[in-house]
């Protein structure tokens, strides 16, 4: 039994293995899935009939493979079972009245963030942001508001076992000084990145809290860098907090 059991292990991990390679590559063939993920192609060419049949990829007639529609199906009932983005949407939806531009939900999934919901800019200005995208906690006001909140133990040893790989031009990846930017976002019940997940752009965040008072998730608004200067920035910073707390409250938060 436990031999079977082991098996069944491994296929699943193998599959796993090749669904990945679609986070970055839209199409593949069954060489470049192999090639990618280090399979033999015979395991590849198994994996792949298998979740064909399934339904969770689906072939051209040139024999390229892309994500099935299966995904769909699972992504709109994890959708619609997200209680906290039912609840955000209407705020986020004012809030990006108000401002103008994008505005963000993030919540946080082991060592990354997770974009679960976005309202666009009123402009068709394109940012970094997507629902389903994933950041390091370190990185982008969203992300790193969440990464502020956490235990302090916990942040610490996450601090000291990551490594702050730059993503944008303006990425922290000196520790000393995140530590600092992180004990200022926890204070200030906000932070201000400035081309971090993109060189460009630029983001305020706030933190939503539950009923018990922990940070569930992390509320932005995001843009052209240009649009965040000192000017802007004490009437964004008050509206994103704003829009933060008043969905803290819609979750049963009775903090200040």
């Amino acid at each position: 039994m436990a031999t079977k059991a082991s098996a069944k292990n491994v296929t699943l991990v193998r599959a796993m293995r090749v669904l990945d390679l679609f986070r970055e590559h839209e199409r593949l063939s069954l060489p470049e899935m192999a090639a990618l993920s280090g399979l033999p192609k015979t395991t590849v060419f198994r994996m792949a009939g298998a979740l064909e049949e399934m339904g969770f990829l689906s072939r051209d007639d040139r024999g390229t493979y892309r994500l099935g529609l299966r995904f769909l199906e699972f992504g709109q009932l994890v959708t619609e079972r997200l209680d906290l983005r039912r609840v955000a949407l209407p705020v986020m939806q004012a809030l990006r009245d108000e401002v103008g531009d994008a505005v963000n939900l993030v919540v946080r999934d082991g060592r990354e963030a997770i974009y679960i919901e976005k309202v666009e800019a009123l402009a068709p200005v394109r940012v970094y942001t997507r629902i389903g995208r994933r950041a390091p906690l370190y990185a982008g006001a969203c992300p790193r508001v969440l990464l502020a909140y956490l235990p302090e133990d916990e942040q610490e040893r996450y601090l000291q076992e990551v490594a702050l790989v730059p993503i944008g031009a303006g990425t922290i990846t000196d520790r000393q000084r995140l530590r600092a930017v992180l004990r200022e976002a926890r204070q200030n019940e906000y932070t201000v990145s400035h081309s971090e997940l993109e060189t460009g752009s630029a983001a305020v965040a706030a933190p939503v809290f539950d009923h018990t008072g922990q940070v569930v998730a992390g509320l932005s608004v995001a843009g052209p860098e240009a649009h965040y200067g000192s000017d802007r920035l004490p009437d964004l910073i008050d509206k994103v907090k704003r829009a933060a707390a008043a969905i803290s409250r819609r979750l049963g938060w009775r903090g200040g």
